[in-house]
């Protein structure tokens, strides 16, 4: 019996085959989620002199992209725990794409507001099912190199809407920026068909809606814990990010093809802090390398809001998203773990969800902040808060590194 046993639990513990193709997707999917979602903040004077709206208007659909995220979490992830990661994962991925691509042809400011609302949505179901395929597919010893992978495809997909500005948008012009995502939806659907189930979702997979609802009372502590720390982090992630074009644009009048070059220049340091601190996050733990990353982050703030030159803008901004992306790269693997085995996809996407819909005003509120403290002030006041925050709720906190993920 016990043989049995430990044959058992070593065919769970090898990755199935084809493994490869559903990591590959995973990531691939939350790389084209992440660029329809910052390409906007790239063309917020081009859409507010579409709509004949001011930027706030712009702005505060970022805020409403960021609140309607939980409902795509509990639909689409509750689809994903009964039914496979697959199925609703190209679903998701081609919602979000063709609604993104409608984007161009919105008839007025309010149709515009709808499909960032439906695109939010999409956004917000893909995640815990893009990274409970990904952490559940991918081989235990590597789970904190893939958690870092898939975090830093999101930091990928910010930088490749930087790209698009250089590449796409003064050729084609600003509405290809939407269009062009639509070949990349249908590769990713391609490789998710071919792609295999987890065997963790098959060992764990409920038989009704009842049963998820009954495991979620059961860990109603983990829940909430997971949602705080996901609003703290989340308020952090883009208080960095969303406003910082603008804040270069407006305070240092930079041009928007220098500010396109500095957000790719950033963005690469993002993505080697998710694939470092990932990595690190298999040897030291999750809590502490998340950290480690907020460390990095509160030394680079001075120059990341203050710096007095371009040079040293980039290098504080470069520093500052190692961290703030080193520390997100461990969140993956870290809400998996700590997730109940048979709502994988559905825990970590609406506590992921539920704390970007606690956090979605905080880019509104960093940007009220300009008037009393500064464009710099502000975004530094408002950084400084979020890291003493997750300081303290990373420091107290659970953790479940290595956890079986096909266990019970």
């Amino acid at each position: 019996m016990t043989e049995e046993i430990l044959a058992e639990r070593s065919s769970t513990a090898r990755p199935a085959p084809r493994w490869q193709l559903a990591v590959t997707s995973g990531i691939l999917g939350w790389i084209l989620d992440a660029y329809y979602f910052f390409i906007l903040i790239f063309l917020v004077d081009t859409l507010a002199a579409k709509f004949g709206v001011g930027k706030a208007a712009i702005v505060w659909s970022i805020t409403v992209t960021l609140a309607t995220r939980p409902l795509g979490a509990l639909l689409l992830g509750g689809l994903a725990d009964r039914y496979g990661r697959r199925g609703p994962l190209i679903a998701c991925v081609l919602f979000f794409s063709i609604v993104s691509a409608m984007t161009p042809f919105a008839p007025g400011y309010h149709s515009f507001l709808i499909l960032r609302a439906l695109y939010g949505v999409g956004m917000g179901g893909y995640w815990g099912i893009g990274a409970s395929l990904v952490i559940e597919s991918s081989p235990a010893r590597s789970r904190g190199l893939f958690s870092g992978i898939l975090q830093a495809g999101y930091t990928l997909g910010y930088l490749l809407a930087a790209a698009a500005m250089l590449l796409v948008v003064p050729r084609f012009g600003w509405q290809w920026s939407f269009l062009g995502g639509l070949l990349l939806a249908a590769a990713i659907a391609v490789i998710t068909v071919l792609a295999p189930e987890p065997q963790a979702w098959k060992k764990n997979k409920l038989g009704g809606s009842g049963d998820i609802l009954r495991t979620l009372r059961r860990h109603k502590g983990e829940f909430a814990y997971l949602v705080l720390l996901m609003t703290a982090i989340t308020c952090f992630s883009h208080g960095s990010q969303d406003l910082y074009p603008d804040f270069l644009q407006t305070v240092h009048r930079l041009k928007s093809e220098a500010v396109s070059n500095l957000a790719i220049f950033y963005n690469v340091g993002a993505i080697l802090g998710a694939l470092a601190i990932g990595y690190l996050s298999q040897e030291i733990g999750r809590r502490r390398s998340i950290m480690l990353a907020l460390g990095v982050a509160l030394l680079a703030l001075p120059a990341w809001a203050f710096g007095a030159s371009v040079a040293m803008l980039a290098t504080g901004a470069f520093i500052m998203q190692f961290g703030v992306q080193g520390a997100f790269g461990v969140i993956p693997a870290h809400l998996n773990e700590l997730s109940p085995p048979s709502v994988r996809s559905l825990f970590p996407g609406v506590v992921y969800q539920l704390g970007t819909l606690i956090s979605a005003p905080s880019v509104g509120l960093e940007y009220a902040l300009r008037r009393p403290l500064g464009y710099g002030g502000a975004m530094a006041a408002f950084e400084a808060a979020t890291i003493v925050a997750l300081f303290l709720i990373c420091g107290l906190g659970p953790e479940r590194k290595d956890r079986d993920l096909s266990a019970s």
